[in-house]
């Protein structure tokens, strides 16, 4: 029975860890570094709320889904 205790208490904690996501800025720095890895040098990643890129690529989510990156050209 501790051993189910146990168990269930940390499938909670991980559960919770998930949930909150990546901090934004974490993200963003490791989305950057994939894309100059390909060579790309003309863009921009910005975060905005989810639900609000209109006119880029979303390519990211950051903060337990409530913000997204996105990426634009030029």
């Amino acid at each position: 029975m501790k051993k189910f205790i146990l168990a269930v208490g940390l499938l909670s904690l991980a559960g919770t860890a998930l949930a909150a996501g990546k901090p934004c800025e974490e993200l963003k720095a490791e989305i950057a570094a994939k894309i100059d890895a390909k060579g790309a040098s003309s863009y921009t990643l910005d975060i905005v709320d989810k639900g609000t890129a209109a006119d880029g690529k979303v390519v990211g989510t950051c903060e337990g889904g409530s913000k997204e990156i996105v990426y634009k050209r030029g």
